[in-house]
């Protein structure tokens, strides 16, 4: 493999290191190509350089396994962890954008994402015969959509006219405007202008395409993405429809899944798909859309010496079938099938079965799902394919039905938790504001009988017991992280306003000793600066009324303490 050669602001950073802190500080001339792309990378196979890089797991990542013999032109993704000792720097546009996107699309500091076009095609000129070349782009954001469109456009033009073309491109992406969620935005990219919405938390659930922004003005006519992120739920799932209760329920469950499939486009849909089964609920654990045996962490992830890792882990290796037999759970799949209207389904079978390399398509797990298979789905989905409905609609309405899932297994989670939120009346201004309740698990499954997921969900099963599995998971450890830090939050945001809303504070001062004076100054700048850097929910006047508190607490003071508190 030939060395990798970035293009954009993180040009002699081949080997992915941190960026130096001063990198987006810099306005000049990549500050907005680094808002969307950490790198451009280039890597072609080379008979006699194929060596020289081994420590380099990008380079493999960037290329199909030789099992998988893609010819032509194909896409997918990886993940990558970043270097150890290595930190990216947060800047104010990533905390921002992160502070409005959904959890599940929110900025990684500590992953990158590759979105791969690799070109494969016969050519007598090369050694090997055949022309192999990927282009790369490595970025933050799990934009699959976008980024899979925007090397569609670039990477053909790329193959044919090499690296003007590819420098044009970045100086194009450093004119576009900074990802915002909630903005629809026009992105122009070598004659064509790619239409996205970024999304919002605040975003209500759509099952169709968006209605499109006006663009009367605009020329060319924007090319529309339905999506910077969803893919093809019902075509990446179409061997295993029969069987995604099962797989949510793992997914849910943050259980270890090896997905084997014939080439790494089908990994990396097939992993990414199953990740974004539990949306809204961020996924906690890790996930690789697409693992070699020459990655760094193959060690890591395929030791006996220690439980199998919470990680989603896509192959196309045959060999990851005896190297990681001991996994709980690996999903074989086989290239798409049809047996009659419905795509073939793969069976579920015991682990003992999995023995050769040769090992036939299947769910090889001991697992038994907690709750029933929603038939009625399935007849929905059937019905759909007898009569050649748009696979779109097909895709709505299974992820509708995921969501809807999702959704119902957390709305109990998030009533009791906001149960145990101080009520507003009992935060004074001039206490320390009450704590927030601990969450008892014995409590919240009681409190199911009456306000449990059947509300909301027809479906039967075991719920109590995928409740009891679920407290041990890293998802519910990182979803009560979350919501307790946000009610945190709030609760300072709300003692914020009541200091400021009271209006006795110069009586309050009389009978207080300095310390105490003092001590309110600290706690007021403390939850000033909390607030405007976005860490609290208040509003603007609010903010302002808190200066001016601040300003009339120190103007009474002595002088030598007001020095203090404000140095010249």
């Amino acid at each position: 493999m030939d060395a990798l050669s970035g293009a954009g602001p993180r040009r002699a950073r081949c080997s992915l290191g941190a960026a130096s802190p001063g990198a987006r500080a810099a306005a000049a001339p990549w500050a907005r190509f680094s808002a969307w792309l950490e790198c451009v990378c280039v890597v072609t196979f080379d008979l006699e350089l194929g060596q020289a890089l081994e420590k380099s797991s990008i380079c493999y990542l960037s290329f199909p396994d030789s099992h998988s013999g893609c010819l032509g032109d194909t896409q997918f993704s990886f993940r990558i962890r970043q270097c150890s000792g290595q930190k990216s720097p947060w800047h104010a546009e990533d905390r921002h954008y992160n502070s409005g996107a959904p959890m599940s699309l929110q900025w990684e500091p500590a992953h990158y994402f590759g979105y791969v076009y690799f070109r494969q095609v016969k050519d007598s000129s090369m050694k090997r015969g055949y022309f192999q070349k990927s282009l790369v782009l490595v970025s933050r954001l799990p934009f699959v959509r976008l980024f899979q469109a925007l090397l569609s456009l670039i990477a053909p033009e790329y193959f044919d006219k090499s690296a003007p073309c590819l420098e044009a491109v970045c100086s194009e992406i450093d004119k576009w405007p900074a990802p915002v969620p909630g903005q629809t935005l026009n992105l122009p990219v070598m004659g064509v202008v790619l239409q996205v919405h970024i999304p919002s938390r605040v975003d209500k659930p759509e099952y169709g395409p968006p209605k499109p922004c006006s663009h009367e003005n605009l020329l060319p006519t924007p090319v529309i993405l339905t999506s910077v992120h969803e893919l093809d739920l019902f075509r990446c799932f179409q061997p295993v429809l029969t069987h995604v209760q099962t797989l949510w329920e793992l997914m849910l469950l943050g259980e270890p899944l090896v997905v084997l499939a014939p080439s790494p486009a089908m990994s990396s849909e097939m992993v990414l798909a199953l990740i974004s089964c539990l949306q809204p609920l961020k996924f906690c654990c890790d996930y690789r859309p697409y693992f070699t045996i020459h990655d760094s962490e193959f060690k890591e992830f395929t030791t006996r010496t220690q439980a199998p890792p919470n990680v989603v882990l896509g192959v196309t290796n045959p060999f990851f079938i005896k190297t990681l037999q001991h996994w709980p759970h690996i999903l074989r799949v086989g290239e798409p099938k049809m047996a009659g209207d419905l795509p073939k389904q793969v069976k579920l079978k015991k682990p003992s079965r999995l023995k050769t390399l040769d090992t036939k398509p299947g769910l090889y797990t001991a697992y038994s799902a907690h709750l029933h298979r929603d038939k009625a789905l399935l007849k929905r989905l059937l019905k759909g394919l007898q009569k050649k409905k748009p696979w779109d609609t097909q895709t709505a309405l299974l992820r509708r039905h995921l969501l809807e899932l999702t959704q119902s297994f957390i709305i109990p989670l998030e009533h009791y938790m906001a149960s145990l939120m101080p009520l507003q009346k009992n935060i004074t201004p001039w206490k320390t504001p009450p704590q927030i309740r601990p969450f008892r698990q014995d409590d919240f499954l009681r409190s199911l009988e009456h306000a449990g997921p059947q509300l909301t969900c027809i479906l039967k099963g075991d719920w109590l017991g995928l409740y009891r599995r679920f407290f041990k998971s890293p998802h519910f450890d990182g979803w009560y992280r979350q919501r307790h830090k946000e009610m945190a939050q709030k609760l300072e945001a709300l003692h914020l306003e009541a200091i400021c809303e009271a209006q006795n504070i110069e009586t309050w001062m009389k009978d207080k000793s300095e310390v105490e004076v003092v001590d309110l100054v600290l706690k007021l700048r403390e939850k000033l600066v909390q607030a405007q850097g976005h860490q609290l929910p208040v509003k603007e006047a609010t903010l302002q009324r808190a200066q001016l508190y601040i300003e009339t607490v120190i103007g009474s003071l002595p002088k030598d303490l007001q020095a203090v508190l404000c140095p010249p």
